[in-house]
């Protein structure tokens, strides 16, 4: 019966599209919800905490964070989200998806409050709690990754397992959006409630003391919509293939799926044996030449795409605020008061995010089965690249007076394509093309590799897009945005050619892709 595959998994494989489908949906959802709007809010108030920390008052600016020190609040996190999930996605597989599932949530949940609370007496002090729980919640965001693709792969149908996935991922978009509108809810009522100057106008009078509250209130309140959906995570049964091929309990397999789908399952604990003993997921571990024979390749094409695509993702996300101000279409930071440049940052990326972010994501969920995850990839990819290009060529052009427009339709299409596109699959083909016992594991090194080229883009254009005549205050000179977007065009053509080491999965059995009914004998033969 090697070869085979076990009942529960076969009904999974050809459910129909059912409530419990959209209830895992928002239950993982919710966490990127979550995972978004806390890893990408920092940059809608970096500018406010150097205007409240930094400022000089007889300098002709005011203050903005010190090179170092921007560095750190904006990476930090994404340095505890890799170390996350590397350790969360072994921790899966070892322990059961559902193990540690609630506890991610509730780091996530503790750090964000905690984050918004940072207290000290100095800007130091300040900083250095922020960071240090800004790291512990990118520690638990790190988790949600492996935890919840590998959840709602296993979960899923294999007609539309993509579609799920990628809707799972696509809540990052609403939390990147939701966390600019609620900048954007929360400076307009500072704003109104205490009036004040520019900088130019008058400096001290330009930044009041009820600013500090503004950034607490923003980091902390993504916490609300995950917080309430912790008690339908901790319901959520194991999942039937975690159960019946790793745990090699096929009667709770049966059992738990029985009443999720609202039908009689039953299985015998020996098929378990027949169809996992002969050379499945259970019988090597992923240092093993088998893992290395059947799944090498595809490990460094998940890695590697993913890391080459975060160089830039991230880099563009994180640093858009310095891409508009530079270009014009924020206005010069002494013009405004403190909070006034927060309203004005927030309006701008929620305007990206609203026409480019979150209509690339629901594309991908639209077409991903229709068409592929391979397809989408390298799509995505080169369309990224032919979009760079367009902003780094011609740039000069876009700085221009009159011309700001184009450039943030063109930058809008970037975000369009990396969502429709390379950004929502190497989200997604991880969870599918490894066995069972490895899958979660797989999946935390891909996206830790996604997080290594998400570091490289936080720190590397922080210091690249320095202008080579005249950098900022504390900054070496670099390259310019100019050439840093070259430079990121060349990440995403690079990423372009690994896709080409990446499997298609679409409309195949989790067991078939991952071969892992596969057994010795019969891959010998092979």
């Amino acid at each position: 019966m090697a070869g085979g595959q076990l009942k529960v998994l076969t009904t999974l494989d050809q459910a129909k599209t059912q409530w419990y489908h959209f209830m895992a949906i928002v239950i993982a959802g919710m966490g990127f919800f979550t995972d978004a709007y806390d890893l990408f809010c920092i940059s809608l108030v970096s500018k406010l905490l150097g205007r409240i920390y930094y400022t000089d008052l007889s300098k002709d600016n005011p203050g903005t964070l010190p090179p170092n020190v921007s560095a750190a609040v904006n990476g930090v996190a994404l340095c505890g989200t890799l170390a996350g999930q590397l350790f969360f996605g072994w921790l899966g597989d070892k322990l059961g998806r559902k193990s540690v599932y609630g506890f991610t949530l509730v780091l996530m949940v503790v750090c964000s409050v905690a984050s918004g609370l940072s207290f000290g007496h100095t800007a130091k002090g300040v900083i250095a709690t922020l960071c240090f729980f800004r790291f512990w919640l990118g520690f638990g965001i790190g988790g949600d990754y492996p935890l919840s693709a590998t959840i709602m792969s296993e979960y899923a149908n294999k007609r539309t397992r993509g579609a799920f996935i990628a809707a799972v991922f696509a809540m990052q978009g609403f939390g990147i959006l939701f966390g600019a509108i609620v900048a954007l809810v929360v400076s307009a009522a500072f704003r109104n409630a205490y009036p004040a100057p520019s900088y130019a106008d008058g400096r001290a009078a330009s930044l009041v003391p009820q600013a500090d509250y503004v950034w607490r209130i923003i980091l902390m309140f993504g916490t609300i919509p995950a917080a309430l959906t912790y008690y339908w995570r901790m319901k959520m049964p194991e999942t039937a293939r975690y159960t019946a091929l790793v745990a090699r309990d096929a009667k709770q397999a049966a059992a738990d799926m029985s009443k999720v789908l609202d039908t009689d399952i039953k299985e015998d604990d020996a098929a378990v044996v027949a169809v996992g003993g002969g050379g499945g997921g259970n019988e090597w571990g992923l240092f093993s030449k088998k893992f290395v024979g059947r799944h090498g390749m595809h490990l460094v094409a998940t890695t590697s795409t993913w890391f080459l695509l975060d160089i830039a993702f991230y880099s563009q996300n994180l640093f858009q605020k310095d891409i508009f101000s530079k270009v014009g279409w924020i206005p010069a930071a002494k013009t405004m008061n403190a909070v006034e440049e927060v309203f004005r940052i927030a309006r701008a990326q929620s305007l990206i995010a609203l026409c480019g972010t979150i209509p690339g994501y629901w594309f991908t969920v639209a077409f991903i089965d229709v068409v592929g995850r391979f397809a989408i990839q390298i799509m995505g990819f080169f369309m990224m690249t032919v979009f760079m290009l367009g902003l780094a060529a011609p740039y000069h052009h876009w700085t221009t007076p009159g011309n700001h427009t184009g450039f943030v339709v063109m930058y809008g299409f970037t975000f369009f394509f990396a969502n429709f596109g390379p950004n929502a699959t190497t989200f997604i083909v991880p969870a599918e093309i490894f066995p069972a016992r490895l899958r979660s594991t797989c999946h935390g090194i891909s996206a830790a590799a996604g997080k290594a080229g998400a570091i490289i883009g936080a720190f590397g254009f922080l210091y690249a897009s320095q202008d080579p005549h005249k950098p900022e205050a504390g900054y070496k000179p670099g390259i310019g945005i100019r050439n840093a977007l070259f430079v990121l065009a060349g990440t995403n053509f690079l990423g372009m050619l690994m896709t080409l080491l990446v499997p298609e999965s679409k409309g195949m059995s989790l067991e078939e892709i991952s071969k892992e009914n596969a057994a010795d004998d019969e891959e010998a033969m092979a």
